[in-house]
């Protein structure tokens, strides 16, 4: 699949989005270039017709059919259509754009949205028939000059979410798929983080609860779940992977110690050296000192 082209969607620009926090569009046409391997920033739901291959972190799913699909800004995934057009409609639109903590935290946590569900939910002639026309209504509404068009266009959101799950239940997932995904995403964004190639971009995600916040998932659920995977609590899993970076910097970089602790994200190089030695049981000047020997 060719993830390596980038594709904006038809009508539709980043400042857009950004500006008004909600886009809705018909996609009825010719199939578009593939979708690259990424996050986005903004949730999406599509309505379509056609015949896709969808990578949604772990899971590829090869759907020919009726469909409705749901990203979160936190999942990466790509797209690629295998049949020569396709029709239906799609809407993106920020956090934001739902508005109020608690309405946002219902969305975050909704489970069609969270990285156990399942993204895409096919539908029948009864079913798309109802969700198109919540669609054609957004259209219009969006175009539109009523003053309230946010508050109906996220009742309309609503309303397909709660379709989609009322067709297609997500209470009956196994927690071990759960775990599973959970991990690799966490994996996945922990490995992203690196190599550190500039000190003017240096380590972010450093402890489980950066973590965690930064998936919208409870610490303590993320911890559970990577160490019923991997056997390993997260905060090994990042010492490793910190004390590899080190390792990586202080044999293949000129930089100093304290270039390196301030690039991995430690305040003080003490802090860094403390750290390094109880994870590798060294130094990080006893490594430089190994390698004048070798």
């Amino acid at each position: 699949m060719n993830t390596n082209i980038k594709c904006e969607v038809a009508g539709f620009t980043a400042a857009d989005l950004k500006l008004k926090g909600f886009k809705v569009h018909d996609i009825t046409g010719p199939s578009y270039p593939a979708l690259f391997y990424g996050r986005r920033d903004f949730y999406k739901i599509v309505l379509a017709t056609g015949h896709i291959n969808i990578c949604y972190g772990d899971q590829i799913i090869d759907i020919n059919d009726t469909f409705l699909f749901f990203s979160n800004p936190r999942i990466p995934y790509s797209s690629e259509l295998r049949s020569p057009e396709q029709k239906g409609y799609a809407c993106l639109f920020t956090e934001s754009f739902i508005g109020g903590r608690e309405r946002a935290d219902s969305l975050l946590n909704s489970p069609i949205f969270r990285f156990e569900g399942t993204p895409v939910v096919p539908l029948n002639s009864e079913q798309a028939a109802f969700i198109g026309a919540l669609y054609q209504r957004m259209l219009t509404v969006y175009s539109g000059e009523y003053e309230k068009k946010g508050e109906m266009i996220r009742s309309c959101i609503d309303l397909i979410i709660h379709e989609a799950l009322r067709i297609q239940p997500q209470n009956g997932l196994k927690q071990k798929n759960a775990a599973t995904r959970i991990t690799y995403l966490f994996m996945e964004l922990l490995e992203k983080q690196f190599p550190i190639t500039s000190l003017a971009d240096p380590l972010r995600l450093r402890t489980a609860n950066d973590f965690a916040d930064r998936m919208a998932v409870h610490v303590n659920y993320l911890n559970r779940s990577v160490k019923e995977v991997t056997g390993k609590p997260i905060s090994v899993h990042i010492a490793e992977r910190i004390a590899a970076e080190a390792k990586a910097l202080l044999q293949h970089t000129s930089w100093s110690v304290a270039d390196i602790a301030y690039g991995l994200g430690f305040e003080h190089p003490s802090y860094f050296n403390n750290y390094f030695k109880r994870v590798t049981n060294t130094t990080p000047n006893g490594i430089r000192k190994n390698m004048d020997k070798v």
